[in-house]
């Protein structure tokens, strides 16, 4: 008798940790773009640094191999490609702060893949971990820093799995051969998000 009363206790504290937590995470606040206005899911838009003397916006970077390579345009005069989130959580009909969520890029690739943004492998020069296209995409969040509307990207998919440890990471642009690559485990890259 007493080993059923703790199983259902154990039970009903781990549905009530699962349930707050559930909850706590639906008040995150939205993301909101440049105009003021939250990200909705497949809306497409450009992904854009706050700070203009490091790069442009997001785009498709091609390293002469498949799989290609999220990265940065050098300029903000160069044509870049929108992107689209999709959130983990279905219950979720804006993309919110500190939640999970997928992001791809609205084009075709010549690798004949899809353009899902997915954690990659380390980059053998600088050790970090590089962000390819590729795939369905791994889960991001984005974070909110000191400064209203701007944000980071990063890659900690804690609502795809709670009790997972991760190694998470910070979105930043790593310079290689006149291009630049995102990258976690480095510099940090502040963004904004303006509708396509």
């Amino acid at each position: 008798m007493s080993t059923k009363l703790i199983e259902t206790s154990l039970s009903l504290m781990v549905w009530l940790v699962i349930a707050t937590s559930a909850i706590a995470q639906s008040d995150n606040p939205p993301v909101l773009d440049t105009e003021g206005h939250p990200l909705e899911p497949g809306r497409d838009y450009y992904i854009t640094p706050a700070v203009t003397d490091i790069g442009g916006r997001a785009t498709i970077v091609d390293n002469g191999t498949c799989p290609l390579f999220v990265g940065q345009e050098n300029t903000f005069v160069e044509e870049s490609f929108a992107v689209f989130f999709t959130p983990f959580a279905k219950e979720d009909d804006v993309v919110k702060v500190n939640r999970d969520f997928q992001v791809a890029f609205s084009a075709a690739t010549l690798c004949l893949q899809g353009t899902g943004w997915t954690l990659g492998e380390r980059d053998t020069e600088s050790g970090r971990r590089l962000i390819v296209v590729g795939g369905v995409g791994s889960y991001f969040r984005i974070s909110e820093t000191q400064v209203k509307g701007v944000y980071n990207i990063g890659w900690c998919p804690i609502d795809v799995c709670p009790f997972c440890k991760f190694d998470c990471g910070i979105v930043g642009g790593l310079r290689e051969n006149k291009k630049i690559f995102l990258a976690l485990d480095g510099n940090v890259l502040p963004v904004v998000f303006e509708r396509a």
